[in-house]
């Protein structure tokens, strides 16, 4: 989210209700999308780490434990220097197997915390699964056969 608020400073983009603390809406004071412990924002790493630094797992080892693909080549410490050489395609590619990876990881967190049952659970893999069958993108077709080539695969 950092990002996004660097670029939304950048370009002038307005999101008070975003940005509310509780100054537009008393709700908001408690529940907001910036404070670290509310419902509004769900910082998966931190959550299950119980806000225990010495606890993270990255992403891409809890994809891969969960029986995700998990990083595929690229990571977030290769980024700088794609964008450097010239690779936009390849950041693109990379964050958009990101946000699979965050999706499939947040459906599974779902599933333990009762928010969602097995067959939920199962609805939205498939989903995601015939999503990437109808791609034709390399980097999804690249994604699905990880995902279903992975052992022990529990997605």
């Amino acid at each position: 989210l950092p990002v996004l608020h660097y670029r939304a400073l950048l370009h002038g983009v307005a999101s008070p209700r975003y940005w509310d603390q509780g100054q537009d809406d008393k709700n908001f004071k408690w529940n907001n999308y910036l404070s670290r412990y509310h419902d509004r924002h769900t910082d998966l790493m931190d959550l299950l780490a119980l806000y225990n630094n010495r606890a993270f797992v990255p992403l891409d080892q809890m994809a891969s434990l969960l029986g995700f693909p998990g990083k595929m080549g690229m990571s977030g410490a290769k980024v700088w220097d794609a964008f450097h050489g010239g690779d936009i395609k390849g950041i693109r590619d990379y964050c958009e197997t990101d946000v699979l990876n965050t999706w499939l990881v947040y459906l599974r967190f779902q599933l333990i915390r009762g928010v969602i049952m097995e067959e939920g659970y199962q609805a939205e893999l498939d989903m995601v699964k015939e999503y990437l069958v109808r791609e034709t993108r390399p980097h999804f077709q690249e994604f699905l056969q990880h995902w279903q080539g992975t052992t022990g695969n529990k997605g």
